[in-house]
C-alpha cells in the first residue's frame, strides 16, 4: 500500500474524517447506504411507506437528494425532523446532495449540520460551468471556497462525478482539473463507479491515480449488454470486489447504492437485490 508520507496533505483530510465518523471504523455491522434519488418516485407517492420499506430491507445509512434550499427542508420536513425520522428507522442521514452556490453555502451547511449530515455533495455540474477547461478551474476554486464554509460546520464538502468530466477538452480532462485544483483538506469526491466505467476508465486505476481523494463510493452497476443501462448491484459487469479492495487507498469512509433509472424491476425490488448482494459480499 502506498506510503502515507507520499501524500500527507491528502491523508490528513482522510484522518480527520475518521474522527468525525467513528462508527464506520469500530462497528462490526455492515453499513450499507442508499442514495434516496434512487427511489424518488416512490418517495413522492408515499414518503413514510418508502422509508419504512428501506428499513425493512436493511439499509442503515441514507444520502438525501431532496433538500430544498429555498425553505430549508428535506422532503418537506425541517432538517431535525427528517433526521429524527430516519434515526428512528435506524437509517441516519449521513450525506446530502445539493446544488448550490457560495452565496447560499452558509444556509446549506447550517441545515445539513442540523440534520446531522457528515457530507454535503455537489451532485452535478451545469453545462455553463463545463464548457471549457477554464470553467473547470473556476469551479475548482469555487469548490475550495464552499469547502471552507463546510469545514466551519464540521461537514465535508464533495463533488459527485458523471461521465462528462472525463471527456478530453483542450488536451486535458475536466475531472483531473477538479482534483488537481481543489484542496484535499476542503474538498473530497464521491466517485460514481458506474459513470467512471461508462466514461471508459478503470475505477481502480483512477483511484490509485488520486489516493485519498474519494471518501464516498457510489455503488452502481451496469448491465452486460451494449446499451450499458443501469443494473442492480452485483448483477452487471462492474468488478466491485477489486474496487473495494482499494478502499483504503481511496480513503473511502462510506458508500451508497444508487440506481438512476429502471426498466423491468420496481425500484424497491431492485434496491433490495443490491442490498442483499452487498450484505453477502465478503469484500464489504
Amino acid at each position: 500500500m502506498t506510503n502515507r508520507r507520499n501524500f500527507l496533505k491528502t491523508t490528513a483530510a482522510f484522518a480527520a474524517g475518521s474522527l468525525v465518523i467513528p462508527m464506520f471504523s469500530c462497528s462490526k455491522e455492515k453499513v450499507i447506504g442508499l442514495q434516496l434519488y434512487t427511489v424518488r418516485d416512490k418517495i413522492q407517492q408515499d414518503l413514510d411507506g418508502t422509508l419504512n420499506r428501506l428499513a425493512e430491507i436493511g439499509y442503515n445509512s441514507m444520502e438525501a437528494a431532496g433538500y430544498n434550499a429555498g425553505d430549508g427542508t428535506f422532503y418537506g420536513m425541517k432538517p431535525k425532523d427528517f433526521a429524527n425520522k430516519l434515526i428512528g428507522l435506524g437509517m441516519p442521514l449521513h450525506s446530502s446532495h445539493t446544488v448550490f452556490e457560495p452565496d447560499s453555502a452558509e444556509k446549506v451547511f447550517a441545515d445539513a449540520a442540523e440534520a446531522g449530515c457528515k457530507y454535503v455533495i455537489y451532485p452535478y455540474l451545469p453545462d455553463n460551468q463545463r464548457e471549457n477547461i477554464d470553467g473547470y478551474k473556476v469551479t475548482a476554486e469555487k469548490f475550495n471556497k464552499m469547502g471552507e464554509v463546510g469545514k466551519k460546520y464540521g461537514i465535508r464538502f464533495g463533488y459527485h462525478n458523471h461521465a462528462f468530466e472525463f471527456e478530453p477538452m483542450d488536451g486535458q480532462i475536466g475531472m483531473d482539473v477538479l482534483l488537481q485544483n481543489t484542496d484535499p483538506e476542503l474538498v473530497t469526491y464521491e466517485i460514481d463507479l458506474y459513470w467512471v466505467t461508462r466514461a471508459g476508465y478503470d475505477p481502480v486505476e483512477y483511484i490509485k491515480k488520486y489516493p485519498g481523494r474519494f471518501e464516498i463510493y457510489h455503488v452502481k452497476d451496469m448491465v452486460k449488454t451494449d446499451d450499458m443501462f443501469f443494473a442492480p448491484v452485483g448483477s452487471g459487469r462492474i468488478d466491485f470486489a477489486s474496487i473495494f479492495a482499494v478502499k483504503e487507498i481511496a480513503g473511502m469512509k462510506m458508500f451508497f447504492v444508487e440506481q438512476d433509472r429502471f426498466k423491468d424491476l420496481d425500484p424497491l425490488e431492485s434496491v433490495e437485490m443490491s442490498y442483499n448482494y452487498l450484505k453477502n459480499a465478503t469484500f464489504v
